[in-house]
């Protein structure tokens, strides 16, 4: 399934662990180096914005392609546009295939202009084939987009493409149950919570019980989406907000009405944000702690939407203080421990970013600025051998 040569692939895949110990300060630079001569492995670009760069001129090929194409084609394009636009998927998803093939690159930027293109072509295509039926053309879309990118990840390893995959599978699930039930509107959040829940609990598994590290990137990718999605699904705004908004009075009136099952909505979006704190720090799982810290503030931004209790200076200032409590006493509690949770450094983070960080507010506090150094004087004074300055016996 994989269109990679899985020697060059695996030697990829050493060769980050290989990084990330040089990183870490467990081997040195030409250790590292030493390493990575005797590994070959597959062409891939590991600064982001080189390979942003790449991108970019894979875009303005592809489309250079499409549009050589379509002036050859011109004459007959007003009866054959459709066919033109399935010819350039055809040929993203071409170019992706040789690229990776041929070309051994891999997450280089110029494949990744390729297939993304190509995606985006023969969903337009697929869009046009059902533009006279409203509601087959939108769930053709979003499945379309599902399937082919789930296929194309599984052969490429794009995590572009499993973000392409979940969105799809999830706006699939989500615009059928609305669309084709009676009572869709009413369960989609439930539906959606079942849905997340359970993928999210596969995908940990899958993760637990991966023997390869091809598709582990994108399973935890799917296990923090399914830990974003499990939330908004129960949160009292979203679910508010999204449900009078696919109501018939969305555009006749600016305030949405109370919704049912309030209490269950309001104890979720409290609730979960805490529970993903919890696990995260027994599981000592970083995503999960990243997104309950996001939930919680999403939950405090829900609260204040609807319940102006306090001041927003106030609330502020009280929430800061709650949050530096908080932080003071898991530091105290947590900095001397060697194992379980800890305060300590982890090796395989940036050693030097805690330092740059403390070194850059120190300057825009104090206002320090570099050393200057100071000019010379163009007279120059010495050479004396008795006691006068300079004087040496001679004029």
């Amino acid at each position: 399934m994989i269109a990679y040569d899985k020697a060059l692939l695996n030697n990829v895949y050493l060769d980050e662990e290989a990084n990330r110990l040089k990183e870490s300060g467990f081997i040195n630079h030409e250790q590292y180096k030493a390493l990575g001569n005797q590994l070959p492995r597959l062409k891939s670009q590991n600064n982001l914005f080189i390979r942003i760069g790449f991108f970019i001129l894979g875009g303005m090929l592809y489309s250079s392609i499409c549009g050589f194409i379509s002036l050859l084609g011109i004459g007959v394009m007003d009866n054959a546009y459709l066919f033109f636009i399935y010819l350039f998927a055809v040929i993203g998803f071409g170019a992706k295939e040789y690229m990776s093939k041929n070309m051994n690159y891999f997450g280089f930027g110029l494949d990744d202009a390729f297939i993304l293109g190509g995606i985006a072509t023969l969903l337009t295509a697929v869009g046009l084939t059902f533009e006279q039926n409203y509601n087959t053309n939108y769930l053709a879309v979003i499945l379309v987009m599902a399937i082919v990118s789930s296929i194309a990840y599984l052969r490429y390893l794009n995590l572009s493409l499993a973000l392409l995959a979940c969105f799809g599978i999830t706006g699939s699930l989500a615009y059928a149950t609305f669309e084709y039930l009676t009572i869709g509107k009413t369960i989609l959040p439930f539906v959606m919570l079942l849905f997340s829940g359970g993928s999210y609990f596969i995908s940990k598994k899958a993760l637990q019980n991966l023997t390869v590290p091809y598709y582990y990137n994108g399973l935890k990718l799917a296990k923090g989406f399914c830990l974003i999605l499990f939330y908004l699904a129960g949160n009292y705004y979203v679910v508010r907000e999204l449900n009078f908004s696919l109501s018939d009075d969305y555009f006749y009136d600016g305030q949405s009405p109370e919704i049912p099952f309030a209490i269950f909505f309001w104890a979720f979006t409290m609730s979960i944000p805490l529970v993903y704190l919890f696990f995260s720090l027994k599981n000592k799982d970083r995503m999960m702690l990243w997104i309950g810290f996001l939930a919680l503030c999403f939950a405090f931004f829900t609260f204040r939407m609807y319940h102006n209790v306090l001041p927003p200076e106030v609330a502020l200032t009280i929430g800061g203080l709650l949050v530096f409590a908080f932080t003071y006493f898991v530091i105290k509690r947590t900095k001397h421990n060697e194992t379980g949770l800890t305060f300590k450094v982890d090796r395989f983070t940036n050693p030097n970013a805690f330092a740059n960080v403390q070194a850059l507010v120190v300057a825009s506090q104090f206002g320090l600025k570099p050393e200057a150094k100071v000019e010379e004087s163009p007279m120059e004074f010495g050479g004396g051998g008795f006691s006068g300055g300079g004087s040496n016996g001679e004029f």
